[in-house]
């Protein structure tokens, strides 16, 4: 694409209210928080597909060297958005509903470039000096309950701002949003029609310099406009809570058609996350099991294959494990390479209690895939259902230095607590709740710890104290900010 067609840089970091090491903590303190509000996923095959994907399309962006963090919401509803500090997530039920991936490396670009256009920090500009720890939590009150206000419309419809309306039901994040909207800020955050237009053309640029396809933009705009006028909804252009316009598609379509027209196939993992996505979501097990069964022979050999990687997920989650066991047995003796199907093998012989031969599959997973995290997560599960906490233990602490997250908290408290070590059980138990975004529990838990630990550990007592600490400042920040 010409140089000319680019959008400049905008958004000077030194022109903003904000730090850099605050834009750091101020996304740090929205992810606590939005952990307390939303199901952030906790599977690591998901997480990991979108990091690498979110990733490839950041380091094609016009700030590379800017942090991001990808991460995927457990609601079936369409929508993501993009928080401070780099921040982007995703909702499952949006990666189930493309049909390539270009559709959904469309979304994470257009997200990546409401970041680098830093839109959120420019509608706070003039606010003056805040609380990052209340002023991220009302981040999250406003992009939870702005949407649930407006599930009943938004459900059917693609929202490309932190502040559409469009996610699940429910009477928590209505109340945050109202109490929120009362101190005048919901104006403040809403993204204009031409950020939405900025952060389309930057998505658009990051999708051609990553090998992705343009012109999936504006297709799956179009696809969800027209889902909304199916289901009796219309669009109209005012609302700016809705972003997909006749006219946004247009605009997205004509600069699409600059680019040179290719093929952009799907990559293998995107379709077994998709697969595995829609068993996750569905309901009923019975639903899937029928979904996959119907498309198990049509399409590509692989796209056969993948249908038959959601038949055995959906089967084992229907209580059909001998079944389900038997296609992933298959699957992974066809597939050698892929660590997804040898993975669901382990797992699923693990669920049914089945240890030693889960032992034996996760064996030959880690000799397969020695750095495959969700493989170490699903035999770290094993060894403590198998009551050998020590080795559980060592490998998670060797994993926490890579990847901080609630789960391997808690894995390492349900370790330590076999270990009979009860002071690094509740200290674990702690962070974990801490980064859940419930700091007033991780303060109970952080107190044992500190009551178990005795004096006899001046390490520990002092981790412990400097938590404490910092866990009691933030709390009462956070309950001075209501």
């Amino acid at each position: 694409m010409p140089r000319s067609q680019e959008l400049p840089e905008i958004g000077d970091p030194s022109g903003t209210v904000f730090t850099p090491a605050e834009e750091i903590e101020l996304g740090e303190a929205f992810f606590r928080s939005l952990h307390g509000e939303v199901a952030v996923s906790e599977d690591a095959e998901v997480s990991e597909y979108i990091q690498t994907i979110g990733q490839k399309l950041a380091a094609n962006s016009s700030n590379p060297t800017q942090a991001f963090h990808f991460f995927v919401v457990e609601d079936p509803t369409i929508n993501a958005f993009a928080g401070p500090g780099g921040y982007i997530g995703i909702h499952s039920g949006l990666i189930q509903v493309t049909e390539e991936e270009s559709e959904l490396a469309s979304v994470l670009g257009h997200e990546i470039g409401h970041v680098t256009q830093r839109h959120l920090y420019r509608a706070f500009q003039a606010q003056g000096r805040i609380q990052l720890v209340s002023f991220a939590a009302m981040l999250v009150a406003m992009l939870i309950g702005s949407k649930m206000a407006n599930s009943s419309y938004a459900n059917q419809a693609y929202c490309a701002s932190s502040t559409s309306g469009c996610q699940s039901s429910g009477n928590t994040g209505q109340g945050l949003a109202m109490a929120a909207m009362g101190a005048g800020t919901q104006a403040m955050i809403n993204f204009t029609r031409e950020n939405e237009a900025e952060a389309d053309n930057v998505g658009m640029q990051i999708l051609s310099r990553s090998e992705f396809d343009p012109r999936s933009m504006p297709t799956f705009f179009e696809r969800m406009q027209q889902s909304t006028r199916y289901s009796g909804h219309g669009t109209p252009e005012f609302l700016l809570t809705h972003p997909v316009t006749v006219s946004r598609i247009a605009e997205t379509r004509s600069r699409a058609e600059k680019y040179p027209y290719r093929q952009y196939p799907d990559s293998f993992t995107y379709q077994v996350i998709r697969a595995k996505v829609r068993v996750q979501f569905t309901r009923n097990p019975k639903e899937a099991v029928a979904y996959f069964q119907g498309i198990r022979n049509q399409g590509t050999q692989q796209q056969q294959d993948v249908a038959r990687y959601g038949l055995a997920l959906a089967l084992v989650a229907d209580d059909h494990a001998d079944e389900g066991i038997k296609l992933l047995q298959e699957l992974t003796a066809e597939y050698p390479h892929q660590s997804h199907f040898i993975n669901a093998l382990a797992k699923a012989e693990m669920d049914r209690q089945n240890v030693a031969k889960a032992m034996q599959v996760f064996a030959q997973a880690r000799e397969r895939f020695p750095e495959n995290t969700a493989i170490k997560l699903n035999y770290i599960n094993a060894l403590l259902l198998d009551k050998k906490p020590e080795p559980a233990r060592k490998l998670l602490e060797e994993m926490i230095h890579k990847n901080v997250t609630p789960d391997i908290y808690e894995l390492l408290a349900k370790a330590y607590s076999g270990l009979r070590n009860e002071a690094e059980s509740h200290r674990y138990l702690g962070e974990a709740y801490y980064a859940d975004g419930q700091t007033h529990v991780a303060l109970l838990h952080m107190n044992l710890a500190r009551k178990y630990a005795g004096n006899n550990n001046f390490y520990l007592n002092s981790v412990i104290d400097e938590r404490l600490r910092k866990f009691t400042e933030e709390e009462k920040e956070r309950q001075s900010g209501k």
